[in-house]
């Protein structure tokens, strides 16, 4: 529970607050109706439904903040009970209403022990009111011997049945209550866990973009940049040589249309690793077969691929082993000078306990040294997307050995949207 005084507006169990005021009413309308055969003082009716009025009055708003508030809130409760209970015991016959209501309102604003301490309380109130009464009853003219012994034990049977049904009854609410209350703090927090949740999703998704955008950026200021950089200066030297130099000049130009099929291919680049769902439409053979293609037709090299999937792939893993084939191509494409690839993606037969996923890609390219390569962004990036699925990430590569990545990815069952 919050430390905000409930209200009508914020009760957590509004039912709970109506129940409260048609029990209170019921229990003014009791002291209204005739009684054959009154004991013991008249009373106060005037006395009683000011104490009632008080007390429903108070269930208007609950204290939950400081206990000392609480304890002074419940004596205050207690207090009106009883008067209400001594000015009217002639004809306030429903008084262990008061009692319940008594109870429900502890459960709102104590935590276990109090609840605990005021039901004790409320119990042995009613065993005193209830002791009370059957003297009162008693103490009237004495009947005959033998009607006095039977009266006697009618009397405290009827006291006996009482007090165990009361029992029962605060027993029963206060179980109720505590397990609307616990249900209500478990919705609330996994309300709480839900929204933090998202706000971690949003966090992450908005962290992946950024990165994703830095990298692109970075890939086009490193390469695309250079390549019209490089463009431009062979068309100034074209130009310069033109009359002076034709062979020379076609030769530059010749280079500057080069120069303007690479930076061509790398704006492809970009824009397919831009593209929000590269697989949308596509299985995973058909989008990782148009991969091979372009990166045959941009290296002119024709790799090797085998592809045998028995299991079916969620789309969010899919999605994460096409941008690590993606990444690895591009990086061979950009750096290894390789003349040939091996691509290799399948899982076990379907079944397999606990299958994975493997994925090999190497090439006999130049490779390079990981001890200053392994923070690269294209690396990272490879191996984060593969331990997001509890997967395992390696790469194996030496100066003039070519590079071998690797990837085991664990098999889930995917999710039908």
């Amino acid at each position: 529970m919050s430390d905000r005084a409930i209200t009508p507006r914020t009760h957590p169990f509004p039912f709970l607050l109506y129940l409260e005021w048609v029990m209170l009413a019921i229990t003014l309308i009791s002291q209204i109706l005739p009684i054959p055969r009154p004991f013991g003082p008249e009373g106060s009716p005037l006395t009683v439904t000011v104490s009632v009025v008080l007390f429903g009055l108070m269930g208007l708003r609950l204290p939950t903040g400081k206990p000392i508030y609480k304890a002074g809130y419940t004596a205050v409760q207690v207090a009106l009970v009883l008067v209400a209970t001594i000015a009217g015991v002639q004809r306030l016959r429903l008084f262990p209403l008061f009692y319940l209501v008594l109870v429900f309102r502890s459960c709102l604003i104590f935590r276990m022990r109090g609840r605990l301490i005021i039901t004790a309380l409320t119990f042995l109130l009613f065993l005193s009111v209830l002791i009370y009464r059957i003297r009162m009853f008693t103490a009237q003219g004495p009947p005959p011997p033998r009607a006095e012994m039977r009266l006697g034990r009618q009397v405290i049977g009827l006291g006996v049945n009482s007090l165990l049904l009361f029992g029962l009854v605060l027993l029963l609410v206060l179980l109720l209550v505590n397990a609307l209350i616990a249900e209500r703090e478990s919705r609330d927090k996994l309300a709480q866990a839900n929204t933090q949740l998202r706000r971690y999703a949003l966090r992450a998704e908005n962290l992946a973009m950024e990165q994703e955008r830095n990298r692109i950026a970075r890939d086009i200021h490193d390469s695309l940049g250079h390549s019209l950089t490089a463009l431009n200066l062979q068309i100034e030297g074209a130009l310069k040589l033109w009359e002076i130099n034709p062979t020379q000049s076609h030769t530059f130009l010749a280079e500057a249309k080069r120069l303007g099929s690479m930076a061509l291919q790398e704006v492809r680049q970009s824009v397919a690793a831009m593209r929000t769902n590269p697989l949308q439409d596509k299985s995973m053979d058909e989008a990782i077969a148009l991969l091979l293609q372009d990166f045959q037709h941009t290296t002119q090299i024709t790799p090797s691929c085998t592809i045998l999937l028995h299991h079916p792939l969620a789309p969010d893993l899919m999605t994460a082993v096409y941008r690590v084939v993606q990444e690895a191509l591009t990086n061979i494409c950009k750096y290894a000078e390789a003349t040939t690839v091996v691509l290799v993606l399948q899982t076990p037969p379907a079944s397999t306990e606990a299958p994975h996923l493997e994925l090999s890609i190497r090439d006999n390219g130049q490779g390079f040294d990981l001890s200053q390569n392994q923070t690269g962004f294209g690396i990272q990036g490879m191996r984060e997307r593969v331990l997001a699925f509890g997967g395992e990430f390696a790469i194996a590569s030496a100066p003039g050995q070519g590079c071998h990545v690797q990837a085991r990815i664990p098999l889930m069952p995917p999710v039908i949207n």
